[in-house]
């Protein structure tokens, strides 16, 4: 495929960026995980920007490279909404697959989210809206005090010596999805200072994240029509600074027209990780 044809295979679409003013933003996260209704402070600004097919060059991506990586793995669980098939059936089927994957010593998966578009099966299931914000999952202070939130005292001291990663898994729960489909900006894109520290604080704890600012040369990709068998591996954190990928930024996307309210509303899961090398 050529050039022209690869850069003709693109989308609009319209994004949440941060506008920097030299103060934190701050979200006060609820106990459901309001996503767009929970109350936070900052300056944001929505941007159109050009969102390319990742499809053609997806068996080129390097999660040490551009951060993010596009697979197909099936999952024997039948019911996402089924907590005990969650951590029971697809935690176990991540983690071989980021053992084979990464290389790693050990993966430790301590969360995940389920994110629907519909609002009424939304509001039922007590689930999180698609965010259109663009982020990162982890800052260089949130990463290592999440090691030591989740790790006994002295196994995290001896981990953190050592090479340590945060990479997301996401999949859809139906497919193809047709709204909201999740965009990720790659790490060779982003520049030193379009990342933006945001704290969000929870009831038990303070994370922090990176919120993404707008710069046209960052570069958009996605996975159009993406079915329950795809995944995608994002990385969220590394501690190497070598110049490997150390994180991305993501977000939901909307078209930049009215949304088509015939097509189904997206439903996805997304399990966040730590691995130790």
């Amino acid at each position: 495929m050529t050039e022209t044809q690869l850069q003709d295979r693109t989308v609009k679409g319209l994004l949440q960026f941060t506008i920097p003013t030299g103060e934190t933003p701050v979200t006060q996260v609820s106990d459901t995980g309001g996503g767009r209704t929970d109350p936070k402070t900052g300056n944001y600004e929505m941007k159109e920007i050009t969102i390319h097919d990742g499809r053609p060059t997806a068996d080129q991506l390097d999660m040490e490279v551009q951060g993010y990586e596009f697979l197909k793995y099936d999952t024997a669980v039948t019911d996402f909404t089924d907590e005990k098939q969650v951590t029971e059936i697809y935690y176990p089927e991540l983690e071989k697959l980021l053992l084979e994957a990464t290389g790693a010593k050990k993966v430790v998966i301590f969360d995940h989210t389920i994110r629907i578009g519909d609002p009424e099966k939304r509001a039922a299931l007590g689930v999180r809206d698609p965010v259109r914000s663009a982020h990162n999952d982890f800052t260089d202070r949130s990463a290592p005090a999440r090691v030591r939130d989740l790790l006994p005292a002295d196994e995290a001291e001896e981990r953190l010596k050592h090479r340590f990663t945060s990479v997301n898994v996401w999949r859809p729960l139906t497919g193809p999805v047709k709204t909201d489909p999740i965009a990720i900006c790659a790490w060779d894109s982003i520049g030193e200072s379009d990342m933006i520290p945001a704290e969000r604080i929870y009831n038990d704890r303070v994370g922090g994240i990176l919120n993404l600012s707008y710069n046209p040369a960052q570069k958009w990709t996605y996975f159009p029509d993406m079915e329950r068998d795809g995944v995608i591996l994002l990385k969220c954190f590394d501690s190497e600074l070598d110049g490997r990928a150390r994180w991305t930024a993501h977000a939901a996307f909307e078209a930049p027209n009215a949304p088509d309210p015939s097509l189904p509303a997206r439903e996805s899961i997304e399990v966040r990780t730590l691995i130790f090398y």
